[in-house]
């Protein structure tokens, strides 16, 4: 099959890529590197440079004519949505649309999304969530990926385009940017690395359901074949506070210094952890790594 990624240069959606191609698959890759990394592109993959709001995405489209579609290009910073509501709407909706509408003219079998677990929620009224849980979401950035969640409900019911909505909890793992404002385990990696103390949000009790990057992609591969019109939590089921992740990485590097506590950030979640019994049901996914294998894989990258 031959598959679009959208932000196949970014953290996870390379990751997807490299799957496809260890599998055989034609890639063709559309990303801007707004906050893609060239060094992560997989040379196999057919690049085209360019922002998915962009016109001209549909000559793309016109000239590869993809099987499937999977959608992971956006902005993806909760702290930025807050900031620049505007932007967000620009990128995740309005972006987002533009790869939907070429999706449908140009005959797609299937469009993969990459949904937010994490925030689309709000507050939880139970742990771990499930995907009946009512969705109140309390930043832009969630606001706007549920928003296009209905949008791909709306083209299913109307034009018969098919898809699946994956909703990632906290994906983490080799590639994820050390340098951003959202990636506690990488942040928190590269500050150690470099012997800086990192700056905890709050008091540290703010709990995440935190899944590696490996499970993130074997999920996405089964929904190319499964899920279809469905909506998965791609999850652990599991809370883990800021603090205990400050503690592990401490232990993992010998780090001396204790972290340093700030204010907690506007739209951000006291507690969540997510439900995946529909995706091991529907999908056949479980996750297969713990937090603390994760964390060593993922130190023992940053670390090279």
């Amino acid at each position: 099959m031959k598959c679009l990624v959208t932000g196949g240069a970014g953290f996870i959606a390379s990751h997807i890529v490299d799957r496809l191609i260890e599998e055989g698959n034609k890639v063709v890759v559309v990303d801007d590197f707004s906050t893609g990394n060239k060094d992560n592109l997989n040379p196999k993959a057919k690049l085209y440079e360019m922002d998915i709001c962009d016109p001209n995405l549909e000559a793309v489209f016109q000239s590869e004519k993809p099987d499937y579609v999977s959608h992971h290009a956006g902005q993806v910073s909760v702290v930025r949505s807050v900031r620049e509501p505007e932007f967000d709407v620009k990128v995740n909706i309005i972006g987002s649309l533009n790869v939907l509408q070429q999706s449908l003219k140009y005959s797609v079998k299937k469009i993969i999304f990459s949904s937010t677990g994490g925030t689309v929620y709000g507050e939880p009224e139970y742990l771990p969530v499930d995907e009946d849980h009512p969705t109140r979401p309390l930043c832009p950035y969630a606001i706007d990926k549920l928003t296009f969640e209905k949008y791909l409900y709306m083209y299913g019911v109307v034009y018969g385009l098919n898809y699946t909505i994956l909703r990632y909890s906290n994906v983490y793992g080799p590639r994820q940017d050390p340098h951003g404002e959202a990636g506690v385990v990488a942040i928190f990696t590269q500050k150690m690395i470099d012997g800086v103390q990192p700056t905890i949000f709050g008091d540290g009790t703010a709990t995440r359901d935190y899944v590696y990057i490996d499970d993130v992609v074997s999920a996405n591969m089964l929904a190319f074949e499964h899920g279809d019109r469905g909506i998965y939590n791609i999850s652990t089921g599991i809370e883990t506070d800021v603090n205990t992740i400050f503690a592990l990485l401490k232990a993992e590097f010998g780090f001396p210094k204790d972290a340093i506590y700030s204010d907690k950030r506007p739209g951000e979640l006291q507690r969540i952890a997510l439900s995946y019994e529909k995706a091991k049901s529907e999908l056949g996914w479980s996750p297969k790594v713990t937090f603390k294998e994760g964390i060593k894989k993922t130190v023992k990258y940053y670390a090279r």
